[in-house]
Order: structure tokens, then C-alpha cells, then sequence
């Protein structure tokens, strides 16, 4: 009969250790930093998510119909209550084809959300008692859908300070790559 011992099974590398990283161009992360390219999936797969759950969010707060360059633009006219010069939001949101924003701000002002003025010569936009109510009704949602589930993960505050400030900084970075980019 033959012998039924049969061999202990030899242990295997973890299927994750096999693939590589996680990323969604191997060409690039082939390169000197692997980890860099798992970054940037992770920036691809957050951007989008942040994008549709702005999007999502204000809808659910009463505002239908806005891209997620509008909400940041309304959220960013909101914030501290003082009027916005529209080279000051492009600023503030590193975005650099104003026309884009100039375009939310003529929307929002059509939905009644924010509402033009003049600071001299400069147009300036004011938030709305409109546009108040829904960034606050964004809040609030905010704070019962999507804080509520993060906090559940148990990570730090500071953690997530941590990253923010990281973010930034890589965000000249990429900057700076782009700007010597366009030079070539």
C-alpha cells in the first residue's frame, strides 16, 4: 500500500507580496519608487470618491445638479463668511483654468446660492442665506454619514493631520514637476 503520510504543505508568500503593489500603471511604479505609484492609485481612487460623495452629499442636502468644482467653490465662498475675489478661490483650490470656477460661480449665482459684488473695481461673490443653508445641511449629513463611519476605524486625529499636511506638501511637489514638464 502506499505510504498516506502526506507532506505538510510549504508555506507561501502572502498573494498581495506576489503581485507587487496595488497600483494601476506597473509601468510606472517599475520605476524607483513603487510606493509612489501606490500613492497615486490611492490619490486616482480618493479623488473620485471625494468627487461623487460631494456631489451625493449636496444633493442630499436639497442642491441637485452641482459638479464637485461647484461644491468646493461654494463651500470655499462660504467659509469664514467673508466675500471672495474669484482669483482668491482659484488660490485657495490650486486650480489653475479660472474660467472653470468663473463658470461655478455664474451657476451658483443663478441657483441663488451666492449673490456678486464689488470690492473697488474686483467682483467679489457673498455667500447666500440659500447657499448657507445648504452648505450647513451638507454638514450635517457629513457629520452623520461620513464622520461617524471614519471615527469607527479608531484612527487618530492626529494621524489624519498627519497625512493632510503630507498631502500639501506633495501637492507642491507635483507642482513643481509640472511647471518643469511644461518646460520641456
Amino acid at each position: 500500500m502506499a505510504n498516506d503520510k502526506t507532506a505538510a504543505p510549504e508555506p507561501q508568500a502572502p498573494l498581495t507580496s506576489l503581485l507587487g503593489p496595488i497600483v494601476s500603471s506597473a509601468h510606472l511604479a517599475s520605476g524607483a519608487s513603487p510606493a509612489l505609484s501606490e500613492f497615486e492609485f490611492g490619490l486616482i481612487l480618493v479623488g473620485h470618491a471625494f468627487d461623487r460623495w460631494m456631489v451625493r452629499c449636496m444633493a442630499a442636502a436639497g442642491v441637485k445638479d452641482l459638479s464637485p468644482l461647484d461644491v468646493l467653490v461654494l463651500h470655499t465662498v462660504n467659509h469664514r463668511g467673508r466675500a471672495k475675489k474669484l482669483a482668491d478661490i482659484c488660490l485657495v483650490l490650486n486650480v489653475e483654468d479660472t474660467h472653470t470656477v468663473s463658470y461655478a460661480l455664474k451657476k451658483l449665482e443663478r441657483l441663488k446660492l451666492l449673490k456678486a459684488g464689488k470690492a473697488g473695481k474686483e467682483k467679489t461673490v457673498t455667500i447666500t442665506e440659500a447657499g448657507e443653508k445648504a452648505c450647513l445641511a451638507y454638514r450635517e449629513i457629513r457629520e452623520a454619514l461620513l464622520v461617524r463611519a471614519v471615527r469607527s476605524l479608531g484612527l487618530d486625529e492626529a494621524v489624519l493631520h498627519d497625512v493632510a499636511q503630507r498631502m500639501r506638501a506633495l501637492s507642491g511637489h507635483y507642482d513643481q514637476a509640472a511647471r518643469a514638464a511644461a518646460s520641456l
